[in-house]
């Protein structure tokens, strides 16, 4: 059975992600001064931050829309005998809606509510790779992955709350207590919600590394076969370099992936914002 793995933009992977598993992916649109952008192919994260740091307003985001779900979909069932696809979390987005109803009367497609977002979903489509290359029928992959996207750990920390509480996902009473108070909130994804764990006090490189710490040092649950660490803009790579030294170091990681955070996330997260995303054993 020949099976087509896709995603939405959301899911963060990078290109050579993408090229290795021959991923398709469906850009959602970044509005900025009311004109809609494809994430990753109209515009880029650091134009979105030049955008707001020039007088521009923060953008907003729309789903993939029913009608490019059910042209891509079509396309694909003239090469491959089954297609699955990977969501954003339904309470964050239409997208899943839309691609369920691009799918009703198509056979063989296969939609995921990751319940998550960034490379918490990138984890699920790998997999979905992986056993799609093994023969794995798509019935069953689904199943699997619905199960394995319950393990999943998904957090990030936040350099700053403005483009949450500008973006409607954040009170501007929180965005403020947390900028007057120079604290650095761990956002966690739990039950398809963003909700905000620890919070961290002092510069963000500082804030990321005791995370990380808090995050994996001395885990009995974690499963090491793979670990990503997304990044927004705003970062030297020696810090980044950093950050997987002690992630390695952390625990016997397998795989340590390092990919940038789309547009789709950035517009939401703003710069200087990383994450570590992995899965517990199940």
């Amino acid at each position: 059975m020949k099976i087509k793995i896709t995603a939405d933009s959301t899911c963060d992977l990078s290109k050579e992600l993408i090229d290795r598993y021959d991923i398709g992916i469906f850009p959602l649109c970044v509005v900025l001064d009311s004109k809609p952008l494809r994430d990753g192919i109209d515009v880029t994260p650091h134009d979105i931050f030049v955008h707001v740091r020039t007088g521009g307003g923060i953008g907003s985001t729309t789903a993939v829309n029913v009608a490019d779900y059910l042209e891509r979909f079509s396309q694909y069932l003239t090469e491959y005998d089954a297609v699955i696809h990977f969501t954003i979390s339904s309470d964050m987005s239409a997208c899943y809606q839309n691609a369920l109803i691009a799918a009703e009367d198509l056979d063989n497609v296969y939609i995921v509510d990751s319940r998550n977002l960034s490379t918490g979903i990138g984890q699920l489509v790998l997999d979905a790779a992986v056993m799609a290359a093994s023969g794995t029928p798509a019935s069953d992959i689904k199943a699997r992955l619905d199960e394995k996207k319950n393990l999943l750990d998904v957090s990030f920390v936040l350099d700053t709350l403005d483009f949450l509480r500008r973006g409607g996902r954040c009170s501007a009473v929180a965005a403020l207590g947390a900028n007057l108070l120079s604290l650095k909130p761990c956002i966690e994804v739990k039950n398809g919600n963003m909700g905000v764990g620890k919070k961290y006090r002092g510069s963000i490189e500082k804030s990321i590394l005791k995370y990380v710490e808090d995050r994996l040092r001395g885990k009995a649950d974690i499963d090491y076969n793979r670990i990503f660490i997304t990044y927004s803009d705003g970062f030297d790579m020696e810090f980044i370099d950093k950050v997987e030294a002690l992630v390695r170091d952390c625990g016997p990681f397998k795989e340590v992936l390092r990919t940038m955070a789309g547009c789709t996330i950035s517009n939401h997260c703003g710069p200087k914002c990383l994450g570590v995303l992995f899965y517990h054993k199940g």
